[in-house]
């Protein structure tokens, strides 16, 4: 099972260190875009954390579940009304099971690259397929790996630099690792915090999907669906369960 980088001292101020996360602006689209793709079927998410998400996707009238590998970010959800209608399993979201199809399963903020081998990528695809109804979709929010913006003989890029938060991607080309570094400054006190991941190309992912049975159904800059181009920096994509023979 992949590491718990999100345990209580991260899940009891994940808001207050990402606000910017939980901003109307930002969380509307998403549930918009979701919610349109799900229609009257029910949604899955992988790392389904406080809810930020699910919650305001379940009072939209999603059936959704959840499948998150840290007790302390469930808590966090348990405390928001309306989390007592999502139903959440604990466990690696690459391999764990629930009951259920779906017609829509989805994995945001990056957090792909949370499973830290290529392996485990493959398998999430794989475990989505076995959960998705015939048609049904797959959507990944993801960066795009930064390594055109490194000069010559760096492996560092920062990500972050605000007065509350230094944030610094680490790479290995070798392993396709980065490990993010956060800085926060709390009541005079410094804060750290570091993770591994695996960084992942939108071909690669397409390659992952296909091997799942999905095929590319689109991918776009953001959540208003604003064109993907060579300078786009993060994605969102889109696949779709293949009929099968």
């Amino acid at each position: 099972m992949p590491e718990n980088n999100f345990d209580e001292r991260i899940a009891n101020s994940y808001e207050a260190k990402w606000p910017e996360l939980f901003d109307p602006a930002v969380i509307d689209p998403v549930v918009d875009f979701l919610a349109d793709l799900a229609g009257t079927g029910a949604a899955l998410e992988l790392g389904i954390g406080t809810g930020r998400i699910a919650v305001p996707l379940a009072r939209r009238g999603v059936r959704v579940q959840g499948i998150d590998i840290s007790p302390d970010m469930i808590a966090q959800m348990r405390r928001k009304p309306g989390s007592e209608n999502i139903q959440v399993t604990i466990g690696d979201f690459a391999t764990t099971k629930v009951d259920g199809t779906f017609s829509l399963a989805y994995l945001l903020r990056n957090t792909i690259t949370n499973l830290t081998g290529q392996d485990e990528q493959v398998e999430c695809f794989r475990n989505v397929a076995a959960h998705l109804e015939p048609g049904g979709c797959f959507v990944i929010e993801v960066y795009v790996p930064e390594l055109r913006r490194l000069p010559p003989g760096q492996t560092i890029h920062p990500f972050t630099v605000t007065p509350a938060h230094l944030g610094f991607e680490e790479y290995d080309v070798a392993s396709q690792i980065a490990i993010s570094h956060h800085y926060w400054v709390v009541d005079g006190e410094l804060e750290t915090y570091s993770s591994p991941h695996r960084y992942v190309w939108p071909s690669e992912l397409d390659l992952m999907a296909r091997i799942a049975g999905m095929g590319l159904l689109g991918r776009w800059a953001d959540w208003k669906r604003e064109p993907f181009t060579g300078d786009s920096r993060s994605h969102v994509s889109v696949w779709q369960m293949m009929p099968q023979g």
